[in-house]
């Protein structure tokens, strides 16, 4: 005979599911994680029933004081949880009934279908403040490696060959910048999390009176402005999970950049370039070769990329087919979101963590800076100056440049014979060129790598930041 699992089943049922089935569709094995946030929506909503009238002051207090007992049990790690019972709701809720016969009143007007919303915009907004906290200390993190190393200049690279000449602290300020847009597309995405869903039940509300708006303060589901944040529609409400996906695309976007990042880093750490040390705490060894160092602590953060992608996409597939409104379905959409937080979150923080101990090497990055061809832009803009159309300054300098090769010499040992045998417009100020301090100098706009650009970007990031 098939063993019954003892979950809470309605009267329409002569018993409950089959033990196959319940181990199938528990979730409290992960959902259990929203404990906190289902307790504070279900004292949120006894106050409710309370002020309706549903339950008297002590029934109110007895639950609320029950709800308290039971958080400090998962708190202290002793409560019990059992799979039988589902999730996490009918677990809090069995416990709570046990001990507080009025707890039998609590789901009054209340469905799993927004509670579990409710929960998961309790939980992820939570998440999103704690993950905007960590952005901003691997900004920090960023801008104070610029800040110390704040006159080393590398090459910048385009298709992966040296491009022009960049001081180190403008390429990490390029994160920042990268970084401080994730922070705007999560606070923005913060605003439609900010929504409370009590109140809709399973799909249509309910009969009785209730003060949603009640309910909505005490859980601060409040804007800036101080209005109260409601959804409008019960059957949208229960059915939505648009805030999970959007978070899953900002943190994609996120883990993006954080790879890209990595990858840099890697390069930046690799023989061939020999720009920087990362700290021996965030590196690995081989276990074959004894002389290697390897990066993984980037190289993790480069790979967890793919599971954010992946969980966008589950997230994206699971929706596109599910007719209104709450489908069983949507139990899967928790994994994905759980795991995308604390990949993004994870990633953020060794990031962080790896910037405050890596070092530069100077003398490394000075040669490589110094190499004369990444000025050879800067020729032709010297050509632009005396009069000279780009396109045919670029074709100029695309000479001097072959010339050069062709005798085995760098740009700055050319002569002005040799320039001259090129073009005739060059003069002798044309070898002024190819010095690097003075070049930099010159870019100094807004956006620019420029030496009073860079430090005063570098001033207006820790002004923002606070560092």
């Amino acid at each position: 005979m098939t063993k019954k699992s003892p979950v809470s089943r309605s009267g329409r049922f002569h018993s409950g599911p089959g033990a196959d089935v319940a181990t199938f569709s528990e979730s409290v094995s992960f959902d259990w994680r929203l404990w906190k946030h289902d307790i504070a929506g279900s004292m949120a909503h006894a106050a409710m029933l309370h002020k309706i009238g549903v339950l008297t002051k002590a029934e109110a207090r007895a639950i609320t004081a029950g709800l308290n007992q039971i958080a400090r049990e998962i708190a202290a790690g002793t409560f019990v949880w059992k799979a039988e019972l589902e999730d996490v709701h009918m677990n809090i809720e069995s416990a709570l009934t046990e001990r507080v016969p009025a707890g039998a009143k609590l789901h009054t007007a209340r469905s799993r279908n927004d509670q579990i919303a409710l929960d998961m915009r309790l939980w992820l907004r939570e998440e999103i403040t704690l993950l905007l906290g960590e952005i901003v200390g691997l900004q920090r993190a960023l801008v104070a490696l610029g800040e110390k190393n704040l006159e080393v200049v590398i090459p910048g690279y385009t298709h992966l060959q040296r491009a022009q000449p960049v001081y180190f602290a403008h390429h990490l300020l390029a994160y920042v910048e990268m970084l401080e847009r994730d922070c705007e597309r999560l606070w923005d995405c913060h605003s439609r999390v900010n929504v409370c869903p009590l109140g809709s039940g399973a799909i249509a509300g309910s009969t009785l009176r209730l003060d949603r708006e009640a309910v909505a303060r005490q859980l601060d589901f409040v804007a800036a402005d101080g209005r109260v944040q409601l959804t409008q529609n019960s059957m949208d409400a229960v059915s939505d999970r648009d805030f999970a996906i959007e978070f899953c695309a900002a943190a994609a976007v996120l883990a993006m950049h954080l790879s890209r990042l990595a990858e840099d880093v890697i390069l930046w750490a690799s023989a061939e370039f020999n720009f920087i040390k990362i700290a021996d705490a965030y590196t690995t060894g081989s276990s074959l070769m004894p002389q290697k160092k390897n990066p993984d602590v980037a190289e993790l953060t480069r790979g967890k990329t793919a599971r954010v992608y992946g969980n966008l996409l589950a997230l994206l597939t699971l929706l596109k087919g599910l007719p209104m409104t709450y489908n069983r379905d949507l139990q899967e959409d928790k994994e994905r979101l759980f795991d995308t937080a604390d990949t993004v979150r994870a990633g953020v923080r060794l990031m962080d963590a790896m910037f405050r101990h890596i070092t530069l090497n100077h003398p490394v990055c000075l040669a490589a800076a110094s190499d004369p061809a990444l000025l050879a832009t800067d020729l032709a803009d010297y050509l632009v100056e005396k009069g000279m159309p780009f396109r045919q300054a670029h074709h100029v300098v695309g000479a001097v440049v072959a010339r050069a090769e062709s005798r085995h010499k760098p740009l700055n040992q050319l002569t002005l014979a040799d320039l001259q045998a090129v073009d005739k417009t060059f003069q002798r100020e044309a070898l002024e060129v190819f010095n690097l301090q003075r070049a930099l100098a010159k870019r100094n706009f807004p956006g620019a790598p420029g030496t009073r650009e860079v430090a005063r970007q570098l001033a207006r990031w820790q002004r923002i930041l606070g560092s």
